[in-house]
């Protein structure tokens, strides 16, 4: 967003107003001109960007903590954690000065963050005070590293998803309590049925006679990581004890861990409601407070003026050109009286968010240079041809067929000359295309798939040269080289993907669900990062891994006599330990995945006490039933929106208009050879010479809306909400929205159930 000191205050507010509402940003600011710019400033992506850099920095320093994958001394990552300290208490300050005293105070994102950098510095001083002393001590304060990655502004998202966890809890706990009242009851009846009867697992151990080991082994059940082992010993007495645990297996496994899905589900979709409803009511209110900065009167009603208008959305959007504002002046102000009415003036970040494409009509540079021959009845033959559907099938079935030579064996010659065939039909794709379709409409920013073929043929094509050059001249074996080739053939693969129309559609949701899935993947890095460091702390060098061909004799079981003989060691688990930040991710990603998990909660429990299965059943609990659940939560709800979501009323309006200036592109139109994709820019202006725009003579100027896999989940989602809030209705107050419930209702309250 633009900041100049010229501007008006009141434009410079009300800027400010319409960039929190296009970005749904809810931080409340003092509106004097010193923090307006402050909060400009707070803002900036470089400011952001700043603080993200320090955090992953304040969190990387655990890579270099003892116990260390690249171990520094204690000066230096004590004096690099202080000095991300001093940014995050800087960031605070800044952001104290751009808040009022009493909202800043009564924020508990900020106070968290005060009280972690204090218990940081406490944590420092007693480490290095102890370790100078040379007394060994625990940094205590290490797990506390990623609530500066929670609670700063920018990480609202991951916010979000922490509160989904916590609105989840009340009613997850129920069912959570019921499901453990059944287990420690089969567990009981399991005890009974199989203690007294002196069976032997296969390691030789004695079946089900110790409680709190049967507790375990049911549970570890649930996951069905350890079936049918658990079953065999009594199944082998008798074949009746099968109807136990597949009775077990079905109530446990199968309705109960449906049961959480659907609880987590539901209150998912209730939370979000609520989340969606309070951003959508801010969103409104923000405009509205916009307008009332900028409105003047006009005859009976209030507009805010044209001029004043431009003003503001070159401020809030510095980077569209002057035709990209006009296309947008002539939506809200349709019947060009000058000004712009409050109901158009509201849905103003709706036009911001749509992305605009600006095309502009070009020549192919053969036209240009040859144009006998670039038009000679040959070449209009060879591009129609191009253009042609068949052409795509007839480069499908090579890929295909391609597939099969890359699954033979390398060694065989026939199949190695058949690899430059298949080079050379790619790089005659690729010139066709480039022939036939202007140059950088074939390589614009949209054009995702041909700039994957052109860079994975090329990449292709120079590694087999590379790899050929060196096996003719010398006598060579680089299987690292060879990696690469084998590789890029497969990756050619992919692109197959873009010709299946249902793949498409598939494809098309993922992209849409990525920035959310980032957030998912913040939130499990929290939560590994948390366990990772715990678990240094409890597990660090009980368990050791040895090489293939180590003489060491307490290599065969991990380093520690307590694994001797124990499935940990004869699976040859060794590598799995917590020994530093690396191996503790790996081993909670196994984990995560759930099979063998027992082994490893066997193995650590060995080398350390038999509590320690609580360390992995607790994080069990957390990522598998809760964070996975409610991922799956998500990505249902995002696959029915993105299947059931029409155009919504702002982007027909702007392909309405679109289409009556006559600067319309149609979809399939985007490849003709004479187009070429020209996002414009502040410095590449599509207008006319003067700066001002030329939509009632285009020449040569065209728009169209950008294609759906831009937009997100939950975008859409306010959307449909928005659509259904009556245009003059100003919502709740401030205080309200802040308070709002799932079950709190408004009148003129939309239902939001075909949403969520």
């Amino acid at each position: 967003m633009e900041l100049a000191a010229t501007h008006p205050i009141g434009l410079l507010l009300a800027a400010a107003y319409v960039y929190d509402a296009q970005y749904n940003r809810n931080i409340p600011f003092e509106t004097s001109p010193q923090a307006v710019r402050l909060y400009y400033l707070y803002n900036h992506w470089t400011m952001q960007a700043a603080t993200y850099f320090f955090i992953f920095i304040d969190l990387a320093l655990a890579l270099f903590e003892e116990p260390a994958v690249y171990p520094l001394p204690f000066l230096v990552t004590s004096l690099a954690e202080v000095f991300c300290l001093l940014v995050f208490f800087g960031r605070l300050v800044h952001f104290a000065k751009v808040t009022p005293r009493d909202v800043f105070w009564k924020d508990t994102k900020n106070i968290c963050i005060m009280i972690t950098i204090l218990l940081t510095l406490v944590d420092l001083i007693i480490y290095g005070a102890l370790r100078i002393s040379s007394i060994r001590s625990v940094r205590w304060s290490r797990p506390m590293r990623p609530i500066f990655l929670i609670n700063f502004a920018e990480s609202r998202q991951i916010r979000r998803a922490f509160r989904s966890i916590r609105n989840t809890l009340p009613e997850i706990t129920y069912v959570f309590l019921l499901f453990m009242f059944s287990v420690l009851m089969f567990s009981l009846m399991a005890l009974k049925l199989f203690g007294n009867r002196n069976l032997k697992t296969v390691e030789g151990l004695p079946y089900f006679t110790n409680y709190l080991e049967i507790v375990f082994g049911m549970y570890v059940l649930v996951t069905t990581a350890n079936s049918p082992d658990v079953m065999m010993p009594a199944y082998d007495f008798s074949w009746w004890y099968c109807l136990f645990f597949i009775t077990y297996v079905i109530i446990n496994t199968y309705i109960f861990m449906s049961v959480f899905l659907a609880v987590v589900y539901n209150n998912y979709r209730k939370h979000l409601k609520n989340e969606i409803r309070k951003l959508a009511y801010m969103k409104r209110r923000k405009m509205i407070e916009a307008f009332n900065l900028l409105k003047v009167k006009e005859e009976a009603e209030f507009v805010v003026k044209d001029d004043q208008w431009k003003h503001l959305v070159k401020m809030v959007a510095p980077n569209i050109s002057t035709s990209h504002r006009e296309l947008l002046l002539r939506i809200s102000d349709e019947e060009q009286r000058g000004y712009v009415d409050k109901k158009s003036f509201v849905r103003l970040p709706d036009l911001l968010n749509i992305q605009v494409i600006t095309m502009k009509l070009r020549r192919h540079p053969l036209e240009s240079w040859l144009p006998q021959l670039y038009n000679s009845a040959p070449s209009l033959f060879l591009r129609s041809a191009v253009q042609h559907k068949g052409f795509v099938w007839v480069y499908d079935m090579i890929i295909l067929i391609n597939a099969v030579f890359i699954a033979l064996d390398e060694k065989n010659p026939f199949i190695s000359y058949a690899e430059w065939v298949f080079l050379c039909l790619y790089i005659v794709e690729i010139l066709l295309k480039v022939y036939t379709y202007e140059p950088r409409t074939f390589f614009a920013k949209n054009q995702f798939w041909n700039w994957f073929d052109t860079s994975i043929i090329i990449a292709a094509l120079i590694a087999t040269i590379i790899n050929t050059t060196l096996k003719s001249v010398t006598v060579y074996n680089s299987q690292q080289v060879l990696d690469i080739v084998f590789i890029l053939r497969v990756l050619r693969l992919i692109r197959i993907i873009d010709s299946i129309q249902r793949f498409r559609v598939i494809m098309n949701t993922l992209i849409n669900i990525m920035p959310t899935m980032l957030t998912f993947g913040g939130l499990a890095l929290v939560v590994y990062y948390i366990f990772s460091i715990v678990g240094m702390e409890i597990f660090q060098g009980k368990v050791q891994f040895f090489t293939e061909n180590s003489t060491t004799q307490h290599a065969s079981y991990c380093g520690n006599p307590a694994l001797k003989e124990s499935l940990f060691a004869r699976a040859k688990y060794c590598k799995n330990n917590f020994n530093n930040l690396a191996s503790s991710f790996i081993v909670l990603m196994e984990l995560t995945v759930v099979n063998q998990w027992h082994v490893l909660a066997d193995g650590f429990a060995l080398v350390t006490h038999q509590a320690a299965k609580l360390y992995f059943i607790i994080f069990h609990i957390i990522v598998v039933i809760m964070i996975i659940n409610i991922f799956v939560a998500f990505i249902l709800e995002a696959f029915f929106v993105e299947y059931s979501l029409e155009k919504s009323e702002v982007e027909t309006a702007i392909e309405k208009k679109i289409q009556d200036l006559g600067v319309g592109i149609q979809e399939d139109e985007l490849l003709d050879s004479k187009l070429i994709d020209n996002m414009e820019t502040s410095e590449n202006d599509l207008g006319g010479e003067d700066g001002t725009a030329t939509m009632d003579k285009p020449k040569g100027l065209m728009f169209k809306i950008a294609s759906k896999r831009y937009r997100t989940v939950d975008a859409l989602l306010q959307r449909m909400f928005e659509a259904e809030i009556p245009p003059e209705e100003e919502g709740p107050s401030l205080d309200e929205i802040l308070n709002l419930s799932p079950d709190d209702t408004y009148p003129k309250n939309p239902t939001f159930d075909s949403a969520a």
